[in-house]
């Protein structure tokens, strides 16, 4: 699943490392989500010309889905030219019956040393002892490997748990649910930390190599992550507690935390339940393209007080649920109803509690569908 308008011709890179790799391009099939000025035509082209199967999606090619689905009126879920439209992927694999989905990045490439996909797949078959990592501050730095020497902190990290004491040992893992491939080159840091860097351009002076990663690990129990969806594998069942939220097109302007929340709700659903978050290979080149940084800055800053309380607001709810369904509905019922008057744009959590109760109902409603087509496909 590539949400794309820029380079949608980076999908040939990974499909050249699946050959070099020997990982078979007849178990993908790829959904390049974008938009109506873009060359849908030629995106499908090169998909047919690398010989994978696949389809590209529009704003118009959507719409045609939805109704085609029978959920025209949970179209509102997937936000028009946003980042968050990967939700769109995820309805698409929920309705196709696919067991494992992966996000990329238009603006990434694999490591040439790396099976990229087949790492993944590893990744999620994982059994065995593993790094457990954990802070005094109940998150993990995702980059603590050499934070001494870079110093830096990803993108949806809370101020507030920053300066934490790191603390490492090993542990038995039976059931990895999504497997989050981090990234060299460019880091994935928020506009303030990027401003704090002296990068005007979007991007970032200080950059990262593979030597700044040693090693795969998890986050303890209890412990919060930062979830990045440009390089990330995971699992079937957890799509009810992976959506990627109303970002951009709401009336508080807030952007940019679509994959960060929603790596939240992943969290608190896999420790009720048992399920681990893998991090580390395999590795992508981040190649970030410059941009305003103050751009960034403007569809962030009124969602940064809010990304400070998030975690806290959901790690309060959901202990006794049996699914990740059961999770995220008490997740979404807490933000729906919750009084969030004293932080900014605090209004714009109880939307996403809302929108997040439509996400169930938006998923119930594609396996009604899917159950209503059973018969007549069996009578076939």
């Amino acid at each position: 699943m590539v949400p794309t308008i820029r380079n949608p011709e980076c999908m040939r890179e990974y499909f050249a490392n699946a050959r070099d790799h020997g990982f078979d391009l007849g178990r993908l099939f790829v959904v390049l989500i974008t938009e109506n000025f873009c060359d849908s035509e030629s995106m499908q082209a090169m998909l047919d010309d690398e010989g994978v199967d696949g389809a590209v999606f529009d704003g118009d090619a959507r719409e045609a889905w939805y109704d085609g689905q029978g959920i025209s009126e949970y179209s509102h879920l997937v936000p028009a030219a946003s980042h968050a439209q990967t939700s769109f992927g995820l309805l698409y694999l929920w309705a196709h019956d696919y067991d494992y989905g992966v996000f990329i990045d238009d603006d990434t490439a694999p490591h040439d040393d790396a099976d990229f996909f087949g790492t993944h797949m590893e990744n999620l078959a994982f059994e065995g002892d593993i790094e457990r990592v954990r802070s005094d501050e109940d998150w993990v730095n995702v980059l603590y490997q050499n934070e001494d020497d870079h110093g830096l902190y990803p993108r949806g990290y809370p101020y507030a748990a920053m300066d934490e004491d790191v603390e490492t040992d090993t542990t038995a893992v039976d059931r990895v649910i999504a497997s989050q491939g981090l990234w060299t080159n460019v880091p994935d840091l928020d506009a303030v930390r990027i401003l704090m860097d002296g990068d005007l351009q979007g991007q970032a002076q200080t950059r990262t190599s593979e030597a700044d990663f040693d090693g795969d690990f998890v986050a303890a129990e209890g412990n919060y992550l930062t979830v990045c969806s440009m390089n990330l594998a995971f699992r079937r069942e957890i799509v009810p507690a992976f959506y990627q939220l109303p970002m951009d097109d709401n009336e508080w302007d807030v952007g940019r935390f679509d994959d960060i929340w929603s790596g939240l709700f992943l969290k608190r659903a896999a420790d009720v339940l048992g399920g681990k978050i893998y991090n580390g290979d395999p590795l992508c080149a981040h190649n970030k393209a410059p941009r305003s940084t103050f751009s960034d800055l403007t569809n962030e800053v009124h969602g940064l007080e809010l990304n400070e309380h998030v975690y806290e607001e959901i790690d309060a709810v959901g202990d006794d649920a049996d699914s990740y369904r059961e999770v995220f509905r008490a997740m979404a019922d807490r933000l729906a109803g919750g009084d969030y008057e004293d932080w900014e744009n605090g209004a714009f959590l109880n939307h996403c509690g809302a929108y997040m109760r439509d996400w169930l109902d938006c998923l119930s409603e594609l396996e009604a569908t899917e159950t209503a087509r059973a018969p007549a496909a069996a009578d076939d």
